[in-house]
């Protein structure tokens, strides 16, 4: 069955019949994001997910519309983007921002990385993607400013903005290699060092 099979739900509107069950509601999206993260968007769908859960089609369909819908909600069972303590520096901060990326990519950034080509053309995915990582890495970059202007080193919005999106870039790139990408803490503080504080004058750089 594809997407566009079954009509969509007016948005908030509650699904028809009895309660839902939070177990397979659980349990559905936890094989939703197996089959993402294992074969692509390409390969999700209800006669998939019915299987492997042992559950009927129409209980997926009676909690989200579309695979869309079931896609953009397993976005958001674990978060794409931590906010780092705060280690004293700027340079600290972003490093510690970019500390998973000395791991493999973990099942959900798998997931979503899986969307990032068909969310060009999809609105349901685009707006989970947006939700699970653009605006938490966005809001994680305000953050480390702030921290920064507590410090005495205020940056303008501009350079937070430029900041923002040069992070964001080096987090698709990330996602949509081909192969795993998994650097070293000294290669994360080179891209630090080397890519990310570049973008800011330099006189709002931290010492040392």
């Amino acid at each position: 069955m594809t997407t566009t099979e079954r009509p969509p739900r007016p948005a908030g509107a509650r699904p028809p019949g009895r309660p839902l069950s939070s177990e397979l509601s659980e349990q559905l999206v936890a094989v939703a994001v197996e089959i993402l993260a294992d074969e692509g968007w390409g390969r999700l769908n209800s006669d998939r997910i019915a299987a492997r859960a042992k559950a009927g089609k129409a209980g997926i369909y009676r909690r989200w519309p579309t695979m869309a819908a079931l896609a953009r909600h397993a976005l958001s069972t674990a978060p794409l983007v931590e906010l780092p303590a705060d280690s004293g520096s700027l340079r600290g901060d972003l490093c510690e921002l970019l500390a998973r990326w000395t791991r493999p990519l973990d099942r959900t950034e798998r997931a979503a990385a899986s969307l990032v080509g068909a969310a060009r053309h999809d609105d349901e995915l685009r707006a989970g993607l947006e939700e699970a990582l653009v605006r938490p890495l966005a809001g994680a970059v305000r953050e480390i400013a702030a921290r920064e202007a507590t410090r005495g080193r205020e940056l303008s919005q501009q350079q937070v903005a430029l900041l923002g999106s040069v992070v964001q870039a080096l987090w698709w790139q990330r996602y949509t290699a081909f192969g795993p990408v998994v650097m070293s803490t000294p290669q994360v503080e080179q891209l630090v060092t080397g890519v990310l504080l570049p973008v800011l004058a330099p006189e709002q750089l931290p010492a040392g």
